[in-house]
């Protein structure tokens, strides 16, 4: 295979990284909207298995004494990483929570819900393997795309680990919300990898110093706002599990502080995004690349706003969770992009170079 040829398959796999990693991103939001987290009460199998069962007739007995054990030895010995780290408050919370010792009745919906995320998970994970495999084609042309695709590799094999503690912990919230930042991390070195292998060989030129600061800005913003938000969503489980999953219509105003400043922060993420729409709008022409990532921007926290009002109003239904999250991301991923096209553009006539 040729050098140009080997380029083209790594920028399709790339792209296909990406578009299965917000599928992830979806298939983790309705997981989590659907109560299915704790559907495979082990990892990387399902009830020991790699096909699930579909009946609580398949399992032993006594498969929930025996799935209760497995989770404390390990959850025993995630503390004990964490006393070596210095958080022994976290560790001590997580060696006597008594909670693990409760578990769900088998739900066949929810064994193949979480089942089918960690199999989207898998394609991504092979993906990502393809990635590294084809990235040494830039060895000696683009060294940082050979490096950051190995090490989003080795990032995807640390949050699968991550999502074992997920499950282990009976989603402990702190570990929820870095397993939701590390998600989009994976997402923006894949679109770092693939925007490089895309622009290499192209005039680089600069643009107005205020745009990419603003943007830069946006950016940051968007993921504070996704913060925020996964912050809110923990909240809201505990009240849910609080109030034994009644009174669902008073979940969200009992979630106190954090989601009147998750709701607050919409207002701002609206107002910078609309300030950076003109500032594209005036310095590149209507079919560049900035102003169509600028327009999709807009388009999908439009998109945002409207699912947002269906969870504050609605009782928080489950499709509006999982579209909400996808969302954030898709915005978090095409501001990230118009970011790096930017230091790939010329301010002269809003020509793209």
């Amino acid at each position: 295979m040729n050098k140009s040829a080997s380029g083209n398959t790594f920028i399709r796999i790339n792209l296909m990284t990406i578009i299965t990693l917000f599928l992830v991103i979806l298939a983790g939001g309705v997981v989590r909207s659907s109560g299915s987290g704790m559907g495979c009460p082990d990892w990387p199998k399902c009830f020991g298995r790699y096909i699930p069962p579909t009946n609580a007739s398949e399992l032993p007995k006594d498969y929930k004494e025996v799935y209760v054990a497995k989770r404390m030895a390990k959850n025993q010995k995630f503390a004990r990483m964490l006393n070596a780290l210095g958080y022994d408050q976290l560790a001590a919370r997580i060696r006597n929570d008594r909670s693990i010792l409760m578990p769900e009745d088998f739900n066949g919906v929810r064994t193949w819900t979480e089942y089918l995320n960690r199999l989207v998970g898998a394609i991504v994970g092979v993906f990502l393997l393809l990635t590294v495999v084809y990235s040494f084609r830039y060895l000696k042309t683009n060294g940082w795309i050979v490096f950051l695709s190995i090490f989003n590799l080795l990032l995807t094999f640390f949050q699968a680990w991550l999502g074992s503690i997920v499950v282990s912990t009976n989603l402990v919230a702190w570990i929820v919300t870095v397993h939701m930042l590390l998600a989009l991390a994976i997402l923006a070195i894949s679109i770092t990898t693939y925007h490089m292998a895309r622009v290499m060989g192209r005039y680089k030129v600069e643009t107005k110093p205020l745009t990419i600061i603003l943007t830069v800005a946006v950016v940051l913003i968007s993921l504070l706002q996704i913060t925020f938000g996964t912050e809110v969503r923990e909240k809201i489980d505990a009240v849910a599990s609080h109030l034994e999953g009644g009174y669902r219509d008073s979940w969200v105003s009992r979630a106190g502080e954090i989601f009147s400043q998750h709701r607050d922060m919409a207002v701002v993420v609206l107002l910078l995004n609309i300030f950076l729409y003109v500032l594209i709008r005036r310095t590149f022409n209507r079919h560049s690349i900035q102003q169509q990532l600028m327009s999709f921007t807009f388009l999908m926290i439009m998109l945002q706003i409207v699912t947002g009002i269906f969870l504050s109003y609605a009782s928080l239904p489950p499709f509006a969770q999982a579209s909400h999250i996808v969302l954030a991301s898709l915005v978090f991923g095409a501001q990230f992009y118009l970011l790096l096209n930017l230091f790939r553009s010329v301010n002269l006539q809003g020509v793209q170079r």
